[in-house]
């Protein structure tokens, strides 16, 4: 009886050795391990790039709305929200958005937005300068390097 188990028991082993030399499982793994590794499908990589995952910085863009007729207490409050934003490594589009007669008038409000950069010219620079979108101009500020 002891001969036939140990015979069954070599046959296995020899089998298991063959599997994993087949999918490229060194001896030195357990059968277990090797048979977990390779259905898994390569967990290990999974593993690696799920790292490299939480260590990335996903940078989101906020955006700051001001008006023409902005007064400087209300420029200064939206200049503290875009500091906020910029410390904390976000990019910021600060809008100025036109309505009506204000349309007539966008060249001579560019500098509100000239005013906001450079009220951050301490922590920010001009990402992309003031540009005419329909109704809007915008501007993009990111943090200084």
């Amino acid at each position: 009886m002891a001969g036939k188990n140990k015979e069954y028991a070599d046959k296995y082993a020899e089998y298991a050795m063959e599997q994993m030399r087949r999918y490229g499982i060194p001896a030195s793994v357990t059968l277990a391990q090797g048979i977990l590794e390779s259905s898994n499908g390569q967990s290990e990589l999974a593993r690696k790039e799920k790292e490299a995952k939480k260590k990335q910085k996903t940078i989101e863009i906020k955006e700051v709305r001001l008006s023409p007729n902005i007064d400087t207490n209300d420029l200064n409050t939206k200049v503290g929200a875009a500091r906020k934003f910029i410390t904390k490594g976000d990019k910021v589009k600060v809008t100025l958005r036109f309505r009506g007669r204000e349309m007539a008038h966008m060249n001579s409000s560019k500098y509100i937005l000239d005013e906001f950069a450079e009220s951050l010219s301490d922590i920010a620079t001009v990402d992309k300068a003031p540009k005419v979108e329909g109704r809007s101009m915008t501007m993009f500020l990111t943090a200084k390097r």
